[in-house]
């Protein structure tokens, strides 16, 4: 038995309200032995607070409490009549808010994907609040393939009859990204993923997400975040990639190394974009990362 089963820690919620009227709830996996530093946890663009249950069971058995939370118009938080809020800037409004609301102060961030980014923005804009900052498969440019396959996934088939539908159906879009991953896997990340609704199975955010990413070709203007991440240069950074990923390039990887040189890397065989963060290596990896934050 692992840590993580060991730990056995059961999350409960919180939620509060954007000054939007949207109901925003975030997941709370309070510590097992001690007080360690707290650890907000930030999803991808499309992800819930379920991708982080197994790393946070973890981190709760090393003394951490561990929150995770669900952007609006996915997860447990609520929906919006205007596509148009699901914003970097209106959500990073709303992580502002749920701080106050859970009264936290220093902590540490695991952001994957779009959450690192937020991640990012919030170690430049409340350098005093972020310990240390780890960031799963993403850095200050993105790729413009991942991005545009991305483009062409979100809010597509929505719907599944069955958890076995949902599971072949992830297998057939990340199977070449995840190779190792075995059919009971697939059906694990189904239920990340997916949640049952009167409708039937469904992929558990606002499809109208596919919006806020429009067309993405060869002119599209990407975000240049490399300003904020030579702004935040100091901060403890560790960076996760997944050796197949098609959003963090080698040579960003290398190049955040070569700008911030007490960067810590990760990188996850036989994983693409975002890693999974299920394996013991990796968990590990993250806890001895935080242990020596202060």
């Amino acid at each position: 038995m692992d840590t993580a089963e060991a730990a056995g820690a059961q999350p409960h919620y919180h939620e509060w309200r954007s000054d939007d009227g949207v109901a925003l709830s975030a997941t709370v996996w309070e510590p097992q032995n001690g007080i360690a530093l707290d650890v907000l946890c930030l999803p991808g663009l499309s992800r819930n607070t379920r991708d982080f249950a197994p790393l946070a069971r973890y981190l709760a058995g090393c003394g951490h409490r561990v929150i995770a939370m669900d952007y609006r118009g996915r997860g447990r938080s609520g929906r919006h009549p205007d596509w148009r809020t699901y914003s970097i800037a209106r959500e990073a409004q709303d992580i502002d808010a749920g701080l106050e609301s859970l009264s936290l102060g220093r902590l540490a961030i695991v952001g994957t994907s779009r959450g690192g980014l937020h991640g990012m923005l919030l170690a430049w804009r409340a350098p005093d609040r972020v310990a240390g900052l780890v960031l799963n498969d993403i850095g200050p440019a993105i790729e413009r393939g991942g991005l545009k396959r991305l483009s062409g996934e979100i809010g597509s088939n929505m719907r599944v009859d069955t958890w076995q539908e949902a599971a072949e159906r992830l297998h057939g879009a990340l199977g070449s990204q995840f190779p190792d991953v075995a059919a009971q896997g697939w059906l694990r990340l189904a239920r990340q993923l997916y949640v049952e609704t009167e409708d039937g199975i469904q992929l558990d955010y606002d499809a109208r997400l596919a919006n806020t990413l429009g067309t993405i070709d060869d002119e599209t203007a990407l975000p240049d975040l490399w300003p904020v991440f030579d702004a935040i240069a100091s901060v403890p950074m560790l960076a996760i990639r997944g050796a197949h990923s098609d959003i963090l390039s080698t040579e960003t990887y290398s190049q955040m190394k070569q700008r911030s040189p007490g960067l810590e890397r990760h990188t996850i065989a036989n994983e693409g974009h975002a890693p999974l963060l299920w394996d013991a290596e990796t968990q590990g990896v993250i806890a001895r990362f935080l242990s020596r934050l202060r």
